[in-house]
């Protein structure tokens, strides 16, 4: 038994509407075709004040290059997870998360389909929430106390089989109490490794502290580590250090290396009895903290230069990560990119779905000395410049372009991309033949040696016209 086509729309009708999720179909013109009950909710409108109509008149704060449904029309593409803000024909603010998708037969676009996840009740549940919290936070003695480790292992952007190896050592070290020294070049993301292991670790209901050593000389280091006691010097007040305050939680210390060696060894005694005595004070005071160190200089190299002490090294010592750079790990790029582009489409409210092939390879080119923060920096930047759907070669920053290396000399010589050099000799090859043979296709074609539509599509490809 097959049902008539009226019985197939008003079942499909039935299915959709049923649904927990917005759902708003356009045909290729951006006209409204379907629109279920829940998007009305979401959108605060009633179906019949959208059905039938444009989507820009219906929702006039949007444009063609901030509306979700325009832009996969326009481009063909997909759109997944957007976060979009507008008013409605009520003028009331709206905030969903869309996924967007094309409708294709073939090749043609004829519509697209919008699934979106309503935030706006989201929102003001969080603003309530912080209205209250700042309420209560004026009737307490004491701010209220955060853990300050925001990031988890799912953060961690990946393909790389080394990096899969680096989280998988990483997460059998946070059950354990045992310090972690890890070394990673500038920017290849110790921070968001750190944190990640606190977080997985049984100590991540309780405090997460962070302290460059390089920030701080030699003395204040001591009493902001160890506390001070009131009168041990001029000013002084009765202070917990950071140790006191990271007690069964963890402290992360980062670049060890610059603390003076003098101080190394006072720190060593810390680690090897777990106790503490503030600047000035005789009373001891037991702690237990899981200590994190991170260096970006390689720990041997800082025991030649006698940047670090060897004892100190090997008390810390007991489990080692090494971060590969980005540099040994460019199969990550193109997952990165695509991480950054939808984080800074939420930041700008921008509506980027991707980055051209030649702009990829640009970047996969490149040696990051700046490591993954240095990418993001790049993608950044791009995300200003943009204005369509997607980042071209053009949107980089300009010493991306220069593709500079240094030679056996140290001397820099300039290397196009493979790609970029093969195709230029393609189009001389091809302009000349063409020049020969008076724009011919069929003789052009003998002399190259290719199919004649080969040559159609190269010639409509590079536009090499008359």
């Amino acid at each position: 038994m097959f049902l008539e086509p009226f019985e197939t729309k008003q079942m499909l009708e039935a299915i959709l509407g049923s649904i927990d999720e917005g759902i708003h179909v356009v045909d290729s013109n951006g006209i409204t075709i379907y629109y279920n009950q829940v998007a009305a909710n979401n959108d605060g409108v009633d179906i019949v004040d959208v059905l039938g109509k444009h989507v820009l008149e219906v929702f006039p704060s949007l444009n063609k290059q901030s509306s979700t449904l325009l832009k996969v029309i326009e481009n063909g593409d997909p759109i997944y997870q957007q976060s979009q803000s507008y008013k409605n024909i009520k003028g009331q603010f709206i905030d969903t998360v869309n996924t967007t998708l094309p409708i294709k037969v073939g090749k043609k676009t004829i519509g697209a389909v919008e699934i979106a996840k309503d935030l706006t009740r989201v929102r003001k549940l969080s603003q309530s929430l912080l209205e209250l919290q700042g309420k209560v936070h004026k009737q307490r003695l004491k701010p209220v106390s955060i853990t300050g480790a925001n990031y988890t292992f799912d953060d961690i952007v990946t393909t790389s089989n080394e990096m899969y190896k680096v989280k998988e050592l990483a997460k059998r070290a946070a059950h354990t109490s045992s310090p972690v020294m890890i070394y990673g070049e500038t920017g290849t993301g110790k921070e968001l490794l750190i944190q990640s292991i606190h977080n997985y670790s049984p100590r991540k209901n309780n405090q997460f502290i962070a302290q460059n050593c390089a920030t701080l000389p030699a003395s204040l280091l001591e009493s902001t580590l160890f506390g001070t006691k009131k009168g041990s010097f001029t000013g002084s007040v009765d202070r917990a250090g950071l140790f006191e305050l990271a007690h069964n939680g963890t402290l992360f210390l980062d670049e060890i290396n610059t603390m003076s060696l003098e101080f190394q060894s006072k720190l060593l005694r810390v680690l090897e009895d777990g106790v503490i005595r503030r600047v000035g004070g005789t009373e001891a005071y037991a702690v237990d903290v899981r200590m994190i160190v991170a260096m970006n200089e390689h720990p041997h190299s800082c025991i030649e230069k006698q940047l670090l002490r060897s004892d100190l090294y090997y008390r810390l010592n007991v489990i080692f990560i090494e971060i590969p750079p980005l540099r040994k790990r460019i199969e990550d790029i193109p997952l990165l990119v695509q991480h950054f582009i939808k984080k800074y489409n939420n930041k700008f409210q921008k509506l980027v779905t991707g980055i051209d092939e030649t702009a990829i390879e640009r970047l996969m080119y490149h040696q990051w000395p700046g490591n993954i923060r240095e990418l993001e920096h790049s993608i950044e930047f791009a995300m200003n410049l943009v204005e369509k759907d997607k980042i071209t070669i053009m949107h980089l920053p300009q010493y991306l372009l220069e593709n500079r290396r240094n030679n056996q000399n140290g001397s820099e010589v300039f290397i196009k991309p493979l790609r970029e050099t093969l195709e230029e000799t393609e189009v001389k090859l091809i302009t000349d033949a063409l020049k020969m043979t008076d724009f011919n296709i069929l003789k052009t074609a003998k002399i190259l040696e290719i199919p004649r539509q080969t040559l159609q599509y190269k010639m409509k490809k590079f536009q090499l016209i008359r």
